[in-house]
């Protein structure tokens, strides 16, 4: 499966904790990466500077669903049920 261009679910849904260029913390989950363009592109992207976490990540249905919508509910949904503190 390819990654649908301009749907950015997997840069905005999830949370990151290695530092990204100009996020020096990471982001947290439903917080939009700066490296997102306006069109929702990436702007690192096959740079050196990118993450590890976001280089391997690779499409496929299970995570990205048939629609973008789709995709932020898998996502946001592997986030929540991931964080070890929301099930305290």
């Amino acid at each position: 499966m390819e990654c649908r261009t301009g749907c950015a679910a997997c840069c905005i849904a999830i949370s990151i904790s290695s530092p990204i260029p100009g996020m020096k913390n990471g982001k947290p989950a439903g917080v939009r990466c700066v490296q997102l363009t306006e069109d929702n592109r990436c702007r690192i992207f096959g740079h050196p500077d990118r993450p590890d976490v976001c280089s391997g990540l690779q499409a496929s249905f299970d995570m990205c669903g048939s629609t973008d919508q789709e995709a932020f509910r898998i996502l946001s949904w592997l986030e929540q049920e991931t964080n070890p503190n929301a099930h305290n």
